[in-house]
């Protein structure tokens, strides 16, 4: 079941709006139909999808039907069709004509068919009725969790639950000990191969309690598990209740997985069309739920050592995946790379290194995170916070990963002198200037001049902290210096010629 107001809420981010609003937006939805002039206009689904009328045919529907609310595709619907509604006690949602009555069904079929969030937006709320549902059947506390022992839902009776249980529902995941623990004592490769619940002994000396757990699986994969918080096994009866129960999830899960999908399908469109320059970014921005006028894009790729896409892809679904808050970003997958664009606000740097941190922190140990932090950026400015975030995210491989990622406003220095190596070898270098000649004095004699060049204009003429820099001592530097001037004119006077041989020397 959901409101009327969440309904109308997930459907703006569709670019559709409320244009008729004679009910309640706590109005509760239950039933969805598609139009069909074959059947009676008196059946009483609670959502009506217009398919195939018109604006000029729309003021008639609205006289017949007994649905609480109807979505027409439409630029506009005229003052008759709206006091057709109004009269009737119709809400009606208007959406762009741009929007495919494909992604309209998938969304409100997912959204009032799979009840798929609770008031408080905390997940599928089926999953949490089972929960309870579990739990009074086996008689002690229950979590369901994904295969990445992320929470999904949890039963509502906390009474006597132990500390590893309220941690993980706090942190919306199991703990890193709690898991080093179960992995070590077999569990998880147990769950991999076994449909038949486990006992888990007390986690802790003393605990008193352990856990039943079993897979949730859908063929020969693994979706999660249940677990139950219990002194003792189950016996047969609370057995076979968690094995139904995980039968029951598998659906609930298969289901849910598919309506995400769809949504993130729909988030994906958007955000590359943001990064990409296409469409309207104002109006896309608004799509996605963005408020404000500064954002950055935040570029990451995965590497396993093996199979790059499936690590790619994991990095997607950890990246648009939320339990009991909203998202601060909207990602796309886009060849081996995830786009995500963050609103700027401030500290906008330090909450989008916290975002790819906690990201990495989802992911399973053994996957290296690579990250790039653009820019800040206007909505018509995402392409180049894009550009930058690539750059920055080809500077972090380059390090080895070092720290949580790269960001472009730290190290414009370098991504800019990356861009100037990439013009160089793209076009023909100066073979005739003094830098081109020392390097091939360097090549045929075996001196070291353009290292000692560079080194004494990036110390900024100073001799010995450019000596300390080579090694060597102040002495051999001037005399170097010297010996250059007699093979080229370097020009040291020249503000300019000294900053084109340091590009020179960088590139």
């Amino acid at each position: 079941m959901v409101k009327l107001d969440r309904l109308i809420n997930v459907l703006g981010g569709l670019g559709a709006r409320l244009v008729c609003a004679p009910r309640s937006r706590r109005t509760e939805l239950r039933s969805v139909a598609l139009h069909d002039p074959a059947e009676p206009a008196e059946r009483s689904d609670d959502v009506l999808l217009a398919v195939g009328v018109d604006a000029s045919a729309a003021a008639e529907l609205l006289a017949s039907t007994r649905a609480a609310v109807v979505v027409f595709r439409a630029s506009e619907l005229d003052e008759r069709a709206l006091a057709t509604a109004g009269e009737r006690g119709v809400a009606v949602v208007v959406a762009a004509p741009e929007v495919s009555w494909g992604q309209l069904a998938g969304v409100v079929y997912g959204l009032v068919l799979e009840g798929r969030e609770t008031e408080a937006g905390r997940g599928p709320t089926d999953l949490f009725a089972l929960a309870d549902t579990l739990a009074g059947s086996v008689g002690g506390p229950v979590t369901i969790e994904d295969h990445h022992c992320g929470v999904l839902a949890y039963s509502s009776e906390q009474t006597g639950a132990d500390p590893a249980r309220l941690e993980t529902i706090l942190g919306r995941r199991v703990p890193e000990a709690v898991r080093r623990e179960l992995d070590a004592r077999g569990v998880f490769e147990h769950l991999a191969a076994s449909d038949q619940p486990l006992f888990v002994q007390p986690l802790e000396t003393g605990a008193g309690r352990g856990r039943a757990v079993v897979a949730v699986r859908a063929g020969r994969e693994l979706l999660g598990s249940i677990w139950v918080e219990t002194p003792a096994p189950l016996g047969h009866a609370g057995e076979t209740a968690l094995v139904n129960g995980a039968r029951t999830a598998a659906l609930h899960m298969l289901r849910s997985r598919a309506s995400a999908d769809l949504e993130r399908q729909i988030e994906s469109d958007l955000v590359i069309g943001l990064v990409e320059g296409d469409g309207d970014p104002a109006a896309e921005l608004s799509r996605l739920g963005f408020r404000g006028s500064s954002f950055r894009v935040v570029a990451v790729q995965a590497h396993d050592g093996g199979d790059h896409a499936a690590a790619a892809l994991l990095a997607f679904e950890r990246a648009t995946t939320g339990f009991g808050w909203t998202r601060p970003g909207r990602s796309a997958l886009f060849a081996n790379t995830v786009y995500t664009v963050l609103p700027d606000d401030e500290p906008a740097r330090a909450r989008a290194r916290e975002w790819v941190r906690a990201l990495a922190r989802d992911i399973p140990s053994g996957i290296t995170v690579l990250a790039g932090i653009g820019g800040a950026a206007g909505p018509g400015e995402l392409v180049s916070s894009r550009q930058e975030a690539d750059e920055s995210l080809a500077l972090h491989a380059a390090r080895g990963g070092a720290d949580v990622a790269v960001v472009y406003d730290d190290d414009w220095h370098e991504i800019l002198l990356q861009r100037l190596r990439r013009a160089a070898g793209a076009g023909r270098q100066p073979a005739r200037g003094p830098v081109a000649r020392l390097r091939r004095h360097d090549e045929v004699h075996g001196t070291h001049y353009a290292e000692t060049l560079r080194a004494w204009l990036e110390c900024q003429s100073d001799l010995a902290a450019a000596a300390a820099r080579l090694g060597i001592h102040p002495n051999t530097v001037r005399n170097r210096m010297r010996r250059m001037a007699e093979i080229v004119p370097l020009e040291l006077d020249d503000p300019e010629a000294r900053l084109a041989m340091i590009i020179a020397l960088a590139v």
